[in-house]
């Protein structure tokens, strides 16, 4: 079962190089994220006078997010696990495939990446980086649901091509799966709440432009999302199949 593995740490790990080196990781990782998908939708406002909501400023958020979240997990694999969102580091937690101290320092990273991305933006651009908020006629509970959904296939994506230890080579496509689902999920997504599906990515907009209206539901969307995946996968396809003992580090 998943809940046995769950692990605390200790409170060492704050000072140890390679947990610090991995938080680092993702901090970059997030920041290069971030700012390319919140870039892309600041370029389509300025080139469209602000069509960024226009069925192609939706294509070109998808596709902008799907190959910045490519690279990003590419570029962090190897030290971090490439998370670069907190709900897949609370995935990975409840799973017993990262600590919680790890954990809280992976979210320290991610977070202040998301903002650093974001103050980079409106200083480089002189534009706002406006919040996730949602569409006319969507309600919370609309919301909440799209980001359930989006953010199980995101993780379950995550755990079926990174973290399962079956997956052979089918890791080396890990970052470019990761990717192309989240790009699926804006298109599928992006019209009624911004898909989301990472509380890093609404984070940081939503500090630079200090607006918060619903943004309970882009934390406890993506996270509920995230623990289904991670229990269904860790419990049916990996406890069930297999005895053995995953590294509690990194992916």
């Amino acid at each position: 079962m998943a809940i046995p593995r769950i692990a605390i740490g200790s409170l060492v790990e704050f000072a140890q190089a390679d947990a610090l080196k991995a938080a680092l990781a993702e901090f970059i990782s997030v920041l290069i994220f971030v700012f390319a998908g919140e870039g892309s939708g600041v370029a389509f406002n300025k080139l469209t006078d602000d069509g960024s909501t226009t069925p192609a400023g939706l294509v070109a958020a998808a596709l902008a997010h799907g190959f910045g979240l490519f690279v990003a997990v590419a570029i962090g694999a190897n030290i971090s696990g490439g998370h670069v969102n907190p709900a897949v580091t609370f995935g990975a937690f409840l799973g017993g495939h990262i600590t919680l101290i790890r954990g809280i320092m992976y979210w320290i990273g991610q977070l202040l990446g998301a903002v650093v991305a974001c103050l980079l933006l409106s200083l480089s651009t002189g534009q706002s980086t406006p919040a996730f908020s949602l569409s006319s006629g969507v309600s919370v509970w609309n919301a909440l649901v799209f980001e359930i959904v989006m953010t199980f296939g995101l993780v379950y994506t995550v755990y079926a091509t990174a973290v399962d230890p079956k997956k052979g080579n089918i890791g080396i496509i890990a970052p470019i799966a990761i990717g192309l689902i989240v790009g699926a999920n804006i298109l599928a997504g992006g019209a009624f709440d911004g898909a989301s599906m990472n509380p890093a990515v609404s984070f940081g907009p939503a500090v630079v432009s200090w607006s918060w209206d619903h943004h309970w539901v882009y934390w406890l969307g993506p996270l509920i999302g995230s623990a289904i995946a991670a229990f269904v996968y860790q419990i049916i396809f990996i406890d069930s199949n297999t005895h053995e003992q995953i590294p509690s580090t990194d992916f």
